[in-house]
Parts: C-alpha cells; structure tokens; sequence
C-alpha cells in the first residue's frame, strides 16, 4: 500500500529481552505468565506477530477523536493531547506478552514525559481494580481507559487497526495513526525511534 511501510520486528529471545533491558527480565522473573510466555509455551495464546507499520504523512487517515473514562474514574480524550505525539498501547492483565512489554513501556514512558509524547493505555477487558493492580505492579504511572465495550478499538479501525492484543499505536499531532506494532513491543528501540520521529515532524 503506497505510503505504508511494514516490516517484521525480531523475535526476542532471551538474549534479546537482555540487551533490551534487564529490567524485563527483573519484572518477569516472578511472574509465571510471563515466563510461560517467554519459554514459547504460549497454551494458545494468540498475539500479533511483532509486525511494524509506517505510515507517511501524506497516507495517513483522518484523525480519531477519542473518549474515554480510565480505571481511576478520570475522563480522557483525545483534546488533552493537543500539540503532542500519543502513544496508544491495547492491553489486559492476563495478557502474558502484556506482561513482559510492560516496563520497556514504562520506561519509554518516563523518557518522553515533558518532551512531546504521552502514553495512555487501552485496556480491553478488565475491570478498573484488576488494571490498577497490574500498573502498580509493572510501574506503569500513565493512565489507561477502560475499553471492555470496545470503543477505542472500534474508533481506530482501519488500515492499521489494532486487531491484536497488545498493540502499540503512535498517533501524531493531528490524531492520526502513524504507525503500529501488532503484537508485543520486543525491542524497544523500534519504538523509541518511531515516537522521536514522530514527534519531529512539522505540525
């Protein structure tokens, strides 16, 4: 599709989750889901494939105006991100490649706090005290929408809808999806590229 770049991310094995960071590995070790799913013993579990998609500028779709209401009873919309790159990421608790993302996005997070992009978590089946206990566990400080009705997944339908769990969204200045990672988040340099150059772009 012209303007749409795709390319596979590596799997990571773990080796790989090493050089990404050791803090995926210390936020895992205790955790039998994750590690389950880090062995390849996925008991039918299944993800996207790690899958990245560009879309340049000029291809990119109209912007989504997003609403919801996070697990702590705030409401949230696309108008509190005016001017800034969002970064969108569909998740649940029992969701083992979830699991094992979850302090690179933290991470990613706290990096580009104050410095162009926010992060805001679409949670697609849990009740508000279940995605509460899992931010608190991972370190996650930014806040996720409870999505059980699916309205945030339908809002961004499309060409590059999020259509597996987890998928990571980069939304532009303009609301518009500007790339996507369908499955796991397993290097995340990829995405720290594509919100820098997100970002980047002229408004």
């Amino acid at each position: 599709m012209t303007g749409i770049r795709m390319r596979r991310a590596a799997r990571a094995c773990l080796a790989g989750v090493v050089v990404a960071g050791t803090l995926l590995l210390a936020a895992c070790s205790n955790d039998p889901l994750a590690d389950q799913y880090l062995s390849g013993d996925s008991k039918n579990y299944i993800a996207g494939d790690g899958t990245v998609t560009e879309i340049e500028p000029e291809s990119r779709q109209d912007g989504v105006d997003f609403a919801g209401t996070t697990a702590e009873g705030e409401s949230v919309s696309q108008a509190d991100y005016t001017g800034q790159v969002v970064v969108l990421n569909f998740w649940y608790a029992s969701c083992a490649p979830c699991r094992v993302e979850a302090p690179a996005l933290a991470k990613l997070s706290e990096k580009y706090d104050g410095e162009g992009a926010s992060f805001l978590g679409v949670n697609v089946r849990d009740q508000a005290p279940q995605a509460i206990s899992f931010e608190e566990t991972y370190g996650i400080v930014y806040p996720s929408v409870i999505d059980t009705d699916g309205a945030l997944q339908l809002a961004f339908s499309g060409d590059v809808s999020p259509n597996a769990v987890p998928t990571t969204l980069v939304i532009d200045k303009q609301g518009r999806v500007a790339a996507r990672i369908l499955g796991q988040v397993s290097e995340p340099s990829i995405l720290d590229t594509l919100i820098r150059d997100t970002i980047a772009e002229s408004s």
